[in-house]
């Protein structure tokens, strides 16, 4: 939801409404943001720029099981995501699922943002109606190639399909073609002559592909200033989850002045320090992600594995941070973080979370039933709106 008001909320931010002109206005985004992706964070981006303070209403678990089928975080987990992109400047906790024009007024916003993807409800109706009727709906663009279906599917399928310079295989057309539909269901896109068959267009998967417009959107394009204590971090940032939101949060509590890069390790090398077929995001969806978090300023694509002088000496590194879980060796047996140790400006910071990307996986894998379940669930009600819309077409003409 927009609101009237100004001013961006940074790291820390607590929300707190803010006064301003009638002139200004501030949107609202309702979602469930669950496995928050770099799509969400997307949304996010369009809706802050159509106002000037942005507040994101984010549904209980209850609501999602009730509409949707099993959240694969937890509420809590949820909020901290979200509160984590940069682009928002407030959260609204328990947000109902229809969005009413009393929920709009609640937060004195002027009106409500979403993509263009439908949204419905258990019954079939669609959540926006109410306020698209008084005129205070805008839609922002879908990010074409990423849905949670498609990052479910990749897990489950365990397919290595998805890492940048691999060619398709069978597995992950099947995936493609198949997951989140009824083996019943004939393959024809979108529109289908004789009743609701096919894929969603909403649902369904597409390939993401990485533009230098895209990185520049996401990109802060702020350079470290004078003063700036500048932290160097590197991994895999996989699925990038809150486990990951609350390290950063605790490396920016480091520094008065922290500007913190994030080294992202290509997709082969983190494949061969992480096995099966990790990353299940590649790194071109891995940067826009880790881009969108508040707390990083800068993205390395493709670091080196090993932590080198090279690289210490080129971004001016003065303090680089690894986190509690095990650091692999590099391919010759080398502690890759050898070279910062020597220097005496390595720091191990305890996050205090325990979720890994491996545990996400781990309850999507043991939830596998249901999640095939509410995705077909979902797309079979956005297939009947759509033949829905077919036939409000050839009533017209």
């Amino acid at each position: 939801q927009l609101r009237g008001g100004s001013a961006a909320a940074g790291p820390g931010c607590t929300g707190t409404a803010l006064p301003g002109s009638r002139e200004t206005f501030s949107p609202e985004a309702w979602g469930g943001y669950d496995m928050v992706h770099y799509g969400h964070s997307n949304q996010l981006r369009q809706a802050r720029a159509m106002g000037d303070y942005l507040i994101v209403g984010v549904h209980t678990d209850e609501e999602i099981a009730k509409h949707k089928g099993p959240p694969v975080f937890t509420q809590e987990e949820r909020y901290k995501m979200v509160q984590a992109i940069k682009w928002v400047d407030e959260i609204a906790p328990g947000a109902p699922y229809v969005t009413t024009l009393e929920t709009l007024d609640k937060y004195s916003c002027d009106f409500c943002v979403h993509g263009d993807d439908i949204t419905l409800t258990i019954d079939g109706k669609d959540t926006y109606e109410e306020v698209k009727t008084a005129g205070r709906y805008r839609e922002c663009k879908r990010t074409q190639g990423v849905s949670t279906t498609d990052l479910v599917g990749r897990m489950l399928l365990m397919t290595k399909a998805h890492h940048s310079n691999i060619d398709e295989d069978l597995d992950y057309r099947k995936h493609t073609d198949n997951f989140g539909k009824s083996p019943k269901r004939s393959c024809v896109w979108c529109m289908f002559p004789q009743g609701p068959k096919g894929h969603s267009p909403w649902t369904g998967v597409s390939q993401f592909l990485q533009t230098s417009q895209k990185i520049i959107q996401f990109a802060s394009g702020k350079e470290p200033q004078p003063g700036d204590t500048i932290i160097y971090v590197a991994g895999a940032f996989d699925l990038f989850h809150v486990g990951h939101v609350d390290f950063l949060e605790k490396v920016h509590q480091l520094a008065e002045k922290p500007y913190i890069i994030a080294g992202l390790h290509f997709d082969q090398e983190v494949n061969r320090y992480k096995g099966k077929n990790y990353p299940i995001m590649n790194i071109h969806e891995r940067t826009l992600s880790v881009l969108a978090c508040r707390y990083v300023s800068e993205v390395v694509i493709g670091a080196p594995y090993a932590v080198t002088a090279d690289l210490l000496d080129h971004f001016r590194v003065t303090l680089v941070c690894h986190g509690m879980t095990e650091v692999v060796p590099d391919k010759d047996g080398s502690d890759p973080y050898e070279e910062p140790k020597q220097r005496g400006i390595f720091q191990l910071v305890d996050s205090g979370s325990n979720l890994t990307t491996d545990l996400i996986v781990q309850r999507i894998i043991k939830n596998r039933l249901e999640f095939e379940a509410r995705n077909q669930k979902k797309e079979a009600k956005e297939l009947a709106v759509l033949e829905a819309m077919r036939r409000l077409e050839e009533q017209k003409h």
